[in-house]
């Protein structure tokens, strides 16, 4: 884990970080899975600036903080059993399924711990992203993709260690998206992954400039 407490967000508007909507393509419905239980966190800064500038470039954004919602990440024992019973095995989370199913863009947002997603993002993955949602496995042999109506996979992620710590050991969280999201999506999907690692050690003049970046990138995303 890293310290990210009293972080004091500060929400980038200048001009240069407009986009141009005449150029820019349709907007999208953006669904934002956002996974940090501390309001003053760095992560909840950059949360805050990425349906900002996601809004302000005309996106619909469906901002789904699961700490706020108050989303149950354990996977119970029936869940489990009825794994492939479809679509009865989306009743217990057939809101977070439809908001998914709805979405164009996927960005998600979130710390690294432990060199791996939090628990409360892993049970979402574990939760909502089933059979008949997320992959079809109708051919075991064969299972196909099912996102395939997400144009877009973004995430705005930090780490505690640096950069060669997170590759020694194999930098789960950036494999996950943009490996396994992005093959569920056909390959159909572009995908960003914008990390600021060590953060134990980071000034506040490179967390603003990381902010700025992520700001950029979020009212450009097409």
């Amino acid at each position: 884990m890293h310290r990210q407490a009293g972080y004091r967000p500060v929400v980038i508007a200048a001009a240069m970080d407009r986009p141009d909507r005449k150029q820019a393509r349709p907007d999208m419905r953006v669904l934002v899975v956002y996974s940090h239980p501390v309001e003053t966190s760095f992560s909840a800064a950059m949360h805050a600036e990425v349906v900002h500038s996601l809004r302000a470039a005309g996106h619909e954004v469906d901002d789904c903080d699961l700490y706020a919602e108050g989303f149950n990440p354990v996977l119970s024992r029936e869940e489990r059993l009825g794994y492939h019973a479809i679509p009865s095995n989306q009743i217990p989370v057939q809101d977070y399924v439809h908001r998914l199913q709805r979405a164009e863009a996927l960005v998600l947002c979130f710390p690294t711990w432990c060199f791996g997603l939090p628990a409360m993002l892993k049970g979402y993955f574990d939760r909502v992203f089933l059979p008949g949602v997320s992959f079809d496995m109708s051919d075991p042999q064969h299972v196909k993709p099912a996102l395939t109506h997400l144009r877009r996979i973004a995430a705005v992620v930090t780490y505690g260690r640096p950069r060669w710590t997170a590759f020694m050991m194999g930098d789960p969280p950036r494999k996950v998206v943009t490996r396994y999201l992005r093959m569920l999506t056909g390959g159909r999907a572009r995908v960003d992954y914008y990390a600021h690692y060590h953060m134990n050690v980071a000034t506040r003049e490179q967390l603003d400039r990381f902010k700025r970046r992520v700001s950029r990138a979020m009212a450009r995303l097409d």
